[in-house]
């Protein structure tokens, strides 16, 4: 069994400092001495078990957290327990003696990954065994798992999101310990039952785990395919673009685009930083990961050379936020600050593995965090009316784009064959909010389809979720109640936002 710390009533803000509640007790795991990887699940599992069982009991709602990373509200229960995962923080190899006779992938590819280890920790353990995340976010701080039910993405563009990597999801409801994996097997019926779970084998429930959204019950364990390790190289500079730049982009040009600001190649990964008073005018940051042969003799560069610098955009545009005078010109000066070490097509080259592309994080207090997910092709169709209402709105957040590939997950924002995200980052003041609400409603009175990030702010309710997703969260909803067919069960999970969005 797992150790329990009871800590009590108490205040509770997530990472980011943008919501809190009362809780009623914090409620901290820590794996036991289990013996073996197999044990340990089972340890956890049924410890879970017993506190969901008690939470029922006594009508007291659930919230899992790990690192408490989304910005939404997403992960507060007022007068509830939360449930911390972090020390629950291993990974495990698997063996070819632990697959199913079905299985199509080596074992060599595969992690077993408990609910707490936080993406940087994967990174590290995939690395040690010679294997590598294929994508991941802009951050390696949050749990690997709560990553996974946000639909959290990056900008490979030949990739979905983060939750594309989990092939198995062992999950505890009120009432039992399920393994659920599509149905195709890969892991062996002795291995799950030594895990302590009940398998389910069905590709709809468990496209609707790999986006569970904290809806589903309480995850305690993945399974994860890896890919062979490789390296990147980083190209990131300050340049000017053009309105015929969007245009291959929203065509899938990339390689034109890297030519004309990188290097003449495919790139794996790229992002747009744009200023939205002058997109033109002003510099954007741009951002270019290439694919390059892993090479163990190659020493990483420092982070900087290899990051985004997310905090300096959202710490100086703090300051933008205090006065309506010179936005543009302060903003710049954030964005510029955020890119201290260019890397340019002629400068010595910054390689690392793709774990050394994310920086180490400290906590953004009062950061607005939006985003919409369109269909690529959309993008230049929407650009300049989503950079007008943002204007006209007070947005003082600066405009990140991203692409990335349809993502597994029947949740999954990024849900077209192939996407661009929009993403609007700053100060959490109300000039961010109401220009975020004016992209939002200008998009929906010219028809653009759109989706939102489920750890973010994005203002959906029930009514919205299911006209953005339809048959899919119709789908949803079916997998949940096969998962927990006693509406109690599914109850104990309830906290505010679920409920308003219609997930429990």
């Amino acid at each position: 069994m797992a150790q329990v710390t009871r800590h009590g009533q108490q205040i509770w803000c997530n990472y980011h400092q943008t919501a809190e509640c009362n809780l009623g007790d914090r409620i901290e795991l820590l794996n036991g001495d289990e013996a073996n990887g197999r044990a340990h699940l089972k340890g956890v599992a049924e410890t879970v078990l017993a506190l969901l069982k008690e939470a029922k009991y006594c009508q007291i709602p659930v919230r899992p957290i790990g690192a408490g990373w989304s910005p939404s509200p997403i992960n507060v229960v007022e007068d509830g327990w939360l449930v911390e995962t972090l020390r629950l923080n291993r990974t495990f190899k698997l063996s070819a003696k632990d697959l199913h006779a079905d299985c199509d992938v080596g074992a060599e590819s595969l992690l077993l990954v408990q609910a707490g280890a936080t993406v940087d920790e994967v990174y590290e353990s995939a690395e040690e065994i010679g294997r590598s995340l294929r994508t991941g976010g802009a951050s390696n701080g949050q749990s690997f798992a709560g990553a996974c039910a946000t639909g959290t993405h990056g900008s490979v563009w030949q990739e979905g999101g983060i939750q594309d990597h989990v092939r198995a999801v062992q999950l505890v409801t009120p009432d039992r310990i399920l393994w659920i994996s599509p149905k195709k097997a890969i892991l062996s019926d002795d291995f799950i039952a030594q895990t302590g779970s009940q398998i389910i084998r069905n590709d709809r429930i468990f496209a609707a785990a790999q986006i569970h959204v904290g809806a589903m019950g309480f995850v305690t364990a993945m399974l994860i395919e890896t890919d062979p390790i490789y390296m990147v190289q980083n190209i990131q500079k300050a340049a000017k673009i053009k309105r015929e730049h969007i245009d291959w982009l929203c065509r899938g040009e990339f390689r034109r685009f890297s030519a004309a600001f990188g290097l003449n190649e495919e790139p794996y990964f790229q992002q747009l930083i744009l200023n939205p008073f002058d997109p033109f005018d002003k510099k954007s940051l741009l951002r270019f990961l290439y694919k390059r042969p892993h090479d163990a003799s190659i020493p990483p560069p420092p982070p900087g050379q290899m990051g985004a610098g997310y905090d300096a955009l959202t710490l100086l545009g703090r300051a933008m936020a205090e006065s309506d005078w010179f936005k543009g010109e302060i903003l710049q000066l954030a964005m510029e600050q955020a890119y201290p070490d260019n890397r340019d097509v002629d400068d010595p080259p910054a390689i690392a593995t793709w774990g050394n592309t994310t920086e180490e994080h400290a906590p953004i207090a009062s950061l607005f965090n939006g985003s919409v997910t369109m269909d690529r092709s959309k993008l230049s169709e929407a650009f300049d009316l989503i950079i007008d209402s943002f204007r006209r709105g007070g947005g003082c957040t600066v405009v990140t784009l991203r692409f990335v590939r349809q993502a597994q997950g029947l949740l999954a924002p990024a849900h077209w064959p192939d996407n661009v995200v929009i993403d609007f980052d700053g100060p959490n003041v109300e000039s961010s909010h109401q220009g975020y609400k004016n992209v939002v409603e200008a998009l929906d009175d010219a028809g653009i389809a759109f989706t939102r990030h489920w750890g973010k702010t994005n203002n959906l309710d029930e009514h919205r979720v299911k006209r953005d997703y339809e048959q899919n969260f119709a789908n949803w909803k079916w997998a949940q109640a096969q998962v927990m067919p006693d509406a109690a069960d599914r109850r104990v999970f309830a906290n505010d936002e679920l409920v308003k969005l219609g997930l429990i």
